[in-house]
């Protein structure tokens, strides 16, 4: 079916008119969605017609938008995803929106809306048709608004120094908390070390999990050995030899005996990082896979907290993929890569008992050892789910930038598919050698436009110059693809993914007919390809 050239101006004139009312500085120019090369910034078009691409997503996010929703939006009529959060609108949210059959995701987070919502967009929002993100947007407040007394506001005369008094008392008991808790963390440290039969028995041979990650404060596990600061300094010949750093403080090379180890020393100003450390210790304690870094021991002694690890000689897969390393991971060992990370989250997701998800999954945080086996590392930010049967945790929304799954991003709620959203992105990475950002570059939607051309070779790092199986790179592509899916019902779980990781591997190895490359790497000559990472 052709459509008429009227659809194409009457979305051209949409965004233009989008463009005037709020003043954007951007360069749109042509039809919004053809050239695909050429696709407007902010947008997003299904190109599955071959008569028509249509409009499906707009990204105005902290644009500096102000005044109240244009009108013009209401000529999208096959958006899906709409993001005008964190500008300057104000006025009624319209109720035109309620009416665009295929809007999915709306975003309205940051702006300063003083009338009630529309009761159809409450109504799709609270049957689950509708993503819908704004501040009070509670069961009560959803009442108020359909009877019509939304907060205005007029009325924070009266409720702002309330708040302001209630904040200061707030302040006031967190301050005389942490005082209490420092000293508690004392006055266990100048005392004697309990003995085994005070302290709490792991159960991780039933492979249950303390869903306590957080809150409990109480002495760890005895399956691992605790040493104190002044063993921890020989381990480390004083903290000679740095191979890392991060937020939580500073990795230092050692042995433990014979056995070479990394030791994280967490900052001893940072309160947050305590937490992450009682987090971290507690769930590698409980979880043991061979796709999982192994906890060796820990550091508790007074102001000084630790956490001892098996070393991994080839450090993060980070360094093997960008910044132009001389050292090029063949593809075979980039799919080997990636089954043994997955297979560490498949554990997590579905061995453990309840649920883990990581919640931070990116290539610095999944490491490889001398043979370039892979294995998750850093569970600072890991939430156990509450009970096996749970399908979600609420949660203040943590993680790191182009790796944060969107959904979990606008509604809170964390679930397993927010670890497959981040694993999809780091296979891309993995095939293409280019990072998740780069600059204004997502890689995504690079590689969306460039499947639209219906080439995968183009997607490939060049410097592997064509040594891979093309169908095999097609069905990780499509997997990659398939795990970044904007909603999370459409991604496979890591079940799935850890089989159709196997099936290409397995692929790749038959029609190769070659021996394993026990190296990891490739000859490769640097001065061959210009540019390692093309734009």
């Amino acid at each position: 079916m052709v459509f008429p050239l009227s659809l194409f101006v009457t979305l051209a004139a949409a965004i233009w008119s989008i463009k005037s009312t709020y003043g954007l500085k951007r360069n749109w120019q042509g039809d919004p969605c053809i050239p695909h090369a050429f696709l407007w910034d902010g947008l997003g078009c299904n190109y599955s017609d071959p008569g028509a691409a249509k409009i499906i997503s707009l990204n105005l996010s902290s644009s500096r938008l102000s005044g109240e929703i244009a009108t013009a939006l209401a000529n999208l009529t096959m958006i899906q995803s709409l993001d005008l959060s964190y500008n300057n609108l104000t006025g009624d949210v319209p109720e035109f929106l309620a009416r665009q059959d295929h809007l999915r995701i709306l975003n309205l987070r940051g702006n300063n809306f003083t009338r009630p919502l529309p009761a159809e967009l409450l109504a799709k929002s609270k049957e689950g048709s509708l993503l819908l993100s704004i501040e009070s947007t509670s069961d009560e407040d959803i009442s108020s608004c359909l009877e019509g007394s939304c907060r205005k506001k007029k009325s924070n005369k009266v409720v702002i120094p309330v708040i302001a008094t209630i904040g200061a008392v707030i302040v006031l008991l967190a301050a005389l908390a942490i005082v209490w808790i420092i000293k508690r963390r004392k006055t266990k440290g100048s005392s004697q070390r309990v003995s085994n039969d005070q302290q709490v028995v792991s159960s991780s041979s039933n492979n249950k999990v303390n869903t306590d990650l957080i809150t409990n404060d109480e002495l760890f596990t005895p399956r691992n050995q605790q040493f104190t600061f002044s063993e921890v300094k020989n381990i480390t010949n004083n903290f000679k030899t740095v191979i890392g750093r991060g937020g939580f403080g500073t990795v230092y090379h050692g042995y433990n005996g014979n056995d070479q180890v990394a030791v994280k020393m967490l900052t001893e100003s940072s309160f947050q990082g305590y937490k992450e450390f009682q987090a971290e210790v507690k769930l590698l304690t409980d979880v043991r896979h061979k796709n999982i870094t192994s906890l060796v021991g820990y550091c508790n002694d007074n102001n000084h907290k630790g956490i001892i690890y098996e070393y991994m000689a080839n450090g993060n897969i980070e360094k093997h993929l960008f910044d132009g390393s001389p050292n090029v991971l063949s593809w075979e060992t980039r799919l080997q890569i990636a089954c043994d990370a997955a297979e560490g989250l498949e554990y997590m997701h579905h061995g453990c008992r309840p649920p883990i998800v990581h919640r931070d999954v990116k290539p610095s945080n999944i490491l490889l050892n001398e043979g370039f086996q892979a294995k998750l590392a850093d569970f600072r930010m890991s939430r156990a789910f509450t009970t096996e049967d749970a399908t979600y945790v609420s949660t203040v929304v943590a993680g790191t930038r182009g790796y944060l799954d969107p959904e979990y991003y606008l509604t809170n709620r964390l679930t397993e598919k927010s670890d497959v959203y981040s694993f999809g992105v780091v296979l891309l990475e993995l095939i293409t050698s280019r990072r998740a950002i780069s600059g204004d570059i997502n890689i995504i939607g690079w590689v969306n436009s460039t499947v639209a051309k219906g080439s995968v070779d183009n997607l490939i790092d060049p410097r592997l110059d064509g040594d891979f199986n093309i169908n095999a790179a097609w069905k990780i592509v499509e997997l990659a693809i398939a795990c970044v899916s904007h909603t999370s019902i459409k991604r496979p779980t890591m079940n799935n993914v850890v089989v159709e990781l196997k099936n290409c591997l397995q692929a790749d190895k038959t029609s190769n007919g070659k021996p394993n490359n026990q190296s990891g790497y490739i000859p490769f000559n640097l001065e061959a390809v210009s540019s390692p990472n093309p734009r």
